[in-house]
């Protein structure tokens, strides 16, 4: 091994945030840590929230302003997102009112034709019925005046 260019191994002592220390060997003479073997939620079968010396809070007071900024333009995003497809389906139902209408609109229109056709037929069919008792009377009408002659 070269001389000289290795870091000096020394004895350390451990330190954990619950409170547990303990010795072994490292470059540094000290070390502090988050987790260890007697706090670990893995270990101790615990769930615990784990925010040592603040970082939640370190990272909101540098990106909370950017944090809540963008949490808020996605909010705002997602509420013109809501009130466009609010829009869009209101658009659509009138659309179909609108559709509806024009068509009992012309249903009703057809029905009036359909009356009306009807009832010139019927007129038709009575001229024609009243044409033909016409031609019947006319007929025994002759009838008559034949067997007024005949005697």
């Amino acid at each position: 091994m070269k001389q000289g260019i290795h870091p000096n191994y020394v004895e350390c002592t451990v330190r954990c945030t619950c409170g547990n220390t303990w010795q072994t060997h490292s470059t540094k003479s000290e070390l502090t840590i988050d987790l260890c073997d007697k706090c670990h939620p893995f270990y101790t079968g615990q769930q615990k929230l784990v925010d040592t010396g603040g970082r939640v809070q370190r990272f909101s007071n540098k990106f909370g302003g950017a944090a809540a900024a963008q949490l808020k333009a996605a909010q705002e995003a997602k509420e013109a997102k809501a009130a466009k497809a609010a829009e869009e389906a209101a658009a659509q139902k009138a659309a179909a009112e609108e559709k509806a209408a024009k068509k009992a609109k012309r249903a009703a229109e057809f029905e009036k034709r359909a009356a009306a056709k009807a009832a010139k037929e019927a007129a038709k069919q009575q001229a024609d019925a009243a044409a033909a008792q016409d031609a019947v009377e006319q007929a025994a009408d002759k009838t008559e005046d034949a067997a007024k002659d005949a005697e």
